[in-house]
């Protein structure tokens, strides 16, 4: 089957299409991928749903695989709302 993984980096993001067996994972699709994950990187998903690493893929599925926030949204709001007083 044909996946294509998607790597979110800061300023780009990378992907790589690949031909996996039958009955393969998110998982393995990551590691067939060969992007060099940092420990930040937990968050996956496939089409903009997050998905645990044991999700089977179908043909054509896109795994993506997210970066960590660079600050809490919550955090954000409140900054932008000092700057704005």
């Amino acid at each position: 089957m044909r996946i294509e993984v998607v790597y979110a980096r800061a300023r780009q993001a990378q992907a790589v299409r690949l031909e996996l067996p039958a009955g393969a994972t998110l998982r393995d699709a990551i590691l067939a991928s060969g992007f060099r994950l940092k420990e930040e990187n937990r968050a996956f998903g496939i089409f903009g749903k997050r998905a645990r690493l044991d999700q089977p893929l179908a043909d054509g599925d896109r795994v993506e695989i997210y970066r960590a926030l660079a600050i809490d949204p919550k955090e954000a709001r409140r900054r932008r709302a000092v700057r704005k007083a």
